[in-house]
């Protein structure tokens, strides 16, 4: 039961079939769009600078090499799957065809941590560059107990109280963005469209006229000296921080959420996919040669780097040779974070929606909207949880987690090439992945490479999220799955048992470790 597969010919058919109630109204540029709005975003306006400053110094621009070259080969297996199965599970669904239940399960649980932590990880961005900007260029201030998180995390110390009360303006952002998602998908779209266009042409600006204040000393040592202390600086912080700023390229696999809602899924998905994974691409090498040749690196741990950047620019008088730009920077991260914002919570919804129509989630999750054609309990829902995760955590653990969930995603819709490969040689996919097997292969060598390195406590706070999963979908999922339904497991109740004690146990070390230790 637990490696029960869907059929491949009936996804086809449901994909071809309007029987899910949503409304295909996207195009190739609709879906273009929406890979860029979701990967630039925090990722260029936030982490960049922590990765520099703590991990990488000038061999950032080495780390989203690494990464881009990771997300290349991931994005190539996402974009045959995106073509052949165009279905609004994404990966979750790509799972479920080849590996079979329990990993779809496994899968669609991470998924969560991706575009609902996402979201919220962003939010928090937001609400920097937005207490910033109304600060220091409109003279308006917000106080900082009600624009912060009334938690920090240190990696040396865990967790610790903070002055503040609550993340205000994160939690509106995404009320906001919420309500658009439940009044339509391609309203939702237009809205991205316009703010992926301004925050393209804002990073234009800051690369053409940032180049001109770079001073190349930054970059020596380009590769700064391991301190002894695996991760940071060196080779091994060149991996880690492509480990950590792999948050600034999710996004593409958003676009394969959206299939069931794309005009012609067979030919735009591909291109929506990796066209936006190879402008992003180019963007950000070129954004952290700039950003590391104004500034010294070590002067990059904070949470508006390229806001930073521009105001280092000076000129001979020492005036600021930039100062035009500082206010169209931040209100180009203002909406570029809006637009990633919008994308993350658009797929969570329906991640929720597939996995629900499975019986794998309660029935409630697949609820469509009788007007507006959206899945609209499961958008409310993602965009409350999301709203109290934004209000209440910081930005590094929130990131960190988004990236170790991410990286696995990828390594298991490579690893289900490989096998469709194998079991389904001759089935028809619109888009091949070029020279298989070593595409998908090195897609998880990549991959694997970057999550290695991430942080103890990231791959504890990963494992204790999938236990959570594991007591759902044993007391909940495998009682009401679709695919067996009618069947019955022997050893159930054995198992549930076994789960239930494991995932308590190590449930609560997490909480002693990082919350009451």
């Amino acid at each position: 039961m637990l490696f029960t597969k869907k059929s491949i010919e009936g996804l086809q058919a449901e994909a071809a079939g309007e029987s899910s109630g949503l409304r295909r109204t996207l195009g190739a540029l609709n879906l273009t769009s929406l890979g860029v709005g979701a990967i630039i975003g925090a990722g260029i306006f936030s982490i960049t600078g922590v990765a520099a400053a703590q991990y990488a110094g000038p061999a950032l621009v080495v780390s989203f090499i690494i990464s881009a070259i990771a997300c290349g080969f991931a994005g190539l297996c996402y974009a045959e799957f995106a073509s052949m199965l165009p279905i609004a599970g994404s990966a979750y669904t790509y799972s479920y065809a080849t590996i079979g239940e329990f990993f779809a399960w496994i899968i669609g649980w991470d998924l969560i941590i991706e575009y609902l932590f996402a979201s919220s990880t962003v939010a928090v961005a937001w609400s920097g560059y937005v207490v910033s900007f109304f600060e220091k260029n409109l003279g308006i201030h917000i106080p900082a107990a009600l624009s912060g998180a009334p938690y920090s995390f240190d990696p040396a110390t865990g967790f610790a109280a903070t002055d503040a009360v609550i993340n205000l303006p994160a939690i509106l952002i995404i009320g906001i963005i919420t309500f658009m998602l439940v009044r339509g998908i391609k309203e939702s779209a237009t809205f991205n469209n316009v703010i992926v266009l301004v925050k393209v042409v804002v990073i234009l600006l800051f690369i053409v006229f940032g180049f001109m204040y770079v001073n190349p000393e930054n970059w020596v040592p380009f590769i700064p000296e391991n301190t002894g202390e695996f991760g940071s600086y060196g080779w091994s912080g060149i991996f880690r921080a492509a480990g950590v700023i792999f948050f600034a390229y999710i996004g593409f696999d958003a676009v394969s959420t959206a299939a069931q809602e794309s005009k012609n899924p067979q030919r735009d998905m591909p291109i929506g996919i990796l066209a936006s994974l190879a402008i992003c691409t180019v963007l950000y090498i070129a954004v952290s040669l700039v950003l590391t040749g104004i500034v010294p690196y070590s002067m990059l741990n904070v949470p508006d780097p390229i806001a930073v950047a521009v105001d280092a620019a000076k000129l001979p008088d020492g005036s600021l040779a930039l100062a035009w730009l500082s206010p169209l920077v931040k209100i180009g991260a203002i909406a570029g974070l809006s637009s990633v914002i919008l994308v993350m919570l658009m797929g969570q919804p329906r991640i929720f929606f597939t996995m629900s129509r499975d019986g794998l989630l309660p029935s409630i999750f697949s609820k469509v909207h009788t007007t507006y054609r959206t899945p609209i309990v499961s958008t409310i829902i993602t965009g409350a949880t999301a709203m109290v995760i934004a209000g209440f955590f910081p930005i590094n653990v929130l990131s960190e987690l988004v990236s170790i969930g991410t990286l696995l995603a990828f390594v298991l819709v490579c690893t289900a090439v490989l096998i469709l490969r194998r079991t389904h040689p001759h089935i028809e996919r619109p888009f091949k992945t070029p020279l298989v097997p070593f595409v998908p292969i090195g897609g998880i060598v990549v991959c694997l490479s970057q999550m290695i390195p991430l942080p103890l406590a990231t791959w504890e706070r990963l494992i204790a999220w999938l236990a959570v999963g594991m007591l759902i979908y044993f007391f909940y999922g495998v009682k009401h799955s679709k695919v067996n339904e009618g069947r019955t497991w022997a050893p159930l109740g054995t198992v549930r048992i076994m789960v239930g004690v494991l995932s308590v146990v190590f449930l609560s070390y997490v909480m002693w470790a990082h919350f009451l230790k």
